[in-house]
């Protein structure tokens, strides 16, 4: 699998991500550390997980953090691993209550560094923003915990471009260190409204901005949560049925005619769905790394596969252009 930069760092990992938003969850521990090692053997290096991934099941907080960090401390990889994690999230049963503040960050990530057996942390995610907070707080605060030497670099997840722009800004005034990156929604689909107004996917505005900044991109449901995965060709899909409510919701008319465009160029490319999905992703004009939540080896060989794959302007033509045929 390729590797790349992340501009502004000393960071190369494979441009696909592994997820683990369900390791602790629908995953068990022992598949979880199957697919980190099945991961590893396909050269991947990006580990993708966050303080309250599986906090909305019963029981033991933070699971996937500790899963990795159980996983690194066996393998003894963790100088291998480009580790990301994310912090500052609103309590599940208060999301309304922004945790943006100096000291939720700093809590947050001294849990995590527990959590993952780690002293550092390569990519630092703020899981969420909060407009009223000022972007120079945020940035202090980030700067503190790099000269502390507890994370690397720091990104955004679900941070809306104006509230980037503001921060990369700051930063230049304050001469201090900016976002890396930026972790939204993202897939060659389509999304209708999120119910929930913290989540920020990637539209028009969103996109012009990287494309005129450069700045990475680290896509979460990068697969569109299995629509272009192969399981659903677009003639299963005219009505809902039992076997497509999964993915119902996204079958708007752009994304029906977005997956027949998948599907011929699948065909015409020798490719699989995913990889052409994937492959959208991975050949935009500025550096993205999606991410893969994969629930099965199948779908982590897969996933991983389209780690090389490169889409020309053709392709990458048919795929755009089909939502506006």
């Amino acid at each position: 699998m390729r590797k790349r930069s992340i501009p502004g760092t000393a960071l190369t990992p494979s441009v696909i991500c592994l997820g683990s938003s369900h390791f602790g969850d629908t995953i068990s521990r022992e598949l979880a550390f199957e697919l980190m090692d099945r991961f590893v053997d396909w050269g991947g290096t990006f580990l993708d997980t966050a303080k309250v991934y599986c906090d909305w099941v019963p029981g033991e907080r933070s699971r996937s953090e500790k899963i990795i960090g159980e996983w690194l401390s066996a393998r003894g990889s963790r100088s291998e691993v480009v580790l990301a994690t994310k912090g500052a999230h609103p309590e599940l049963e208060s999301m309304q209550i922004s945790r943006l503040s100096r000291a939720d960050i700093q809590s947050d990530v001294e849990q995590s560094l527990r959590n993952l057996q780690t002293d550092y942390i390569d990519l630092y995610w703020l899981h969420r923003d909060d407009p009223e907070r000022p972007v120079e707080d945020v940035i202090e605060t980030m700067n503190e915990l790099v000269r502390e030497g507890k994370i690397r670099y720091f990104g955004c997840s679900n941070w809306r471009s104006q509230r980037i722009e503001a921060a990369q800004q700051a930063a230049v005034r304050m001469g201090l260190q900016g976002f890396v990156a930026s972790q939204t929604k993202w897939s060659l689909a389509s999304y209708p409204p999120a119910s929930d107004p913290t989540l920020v996917s990637m539209d028009a505005k969103e996109l012009a901005y990287h494309r005129e900044t450069g700045l990475t991109a680290i896509p979460y449901n990068a697969q569109a949560s299995g629509f272009f995965s192969g399981r659903y060709r677009s003639e299963m899909l005219q009505e809902p049925t039992a076997a497509n409510q999964k993915v119902w919701k996204m079958c708007s008319e752009d994304n029906l005619r977005k997956l027949r465009a998948v599907e011929a160029l699948s065909e015409e490319l020798d490719l699989s769905m995913t990889q052409v999905a994937l492959g959208y992703l991975l050949s935009q004009p500025f550096p993205v790394f999606p991410i893969s939540g994969c629930k099965t080896v199948a779908q982590l060989d897969d996933s991983c596969a389209a780690g090389d794959v490169v889409l020309d302007r053709a392709a990458l033509a048919a795929l755009e252009g089909s939502a506006a045929r």
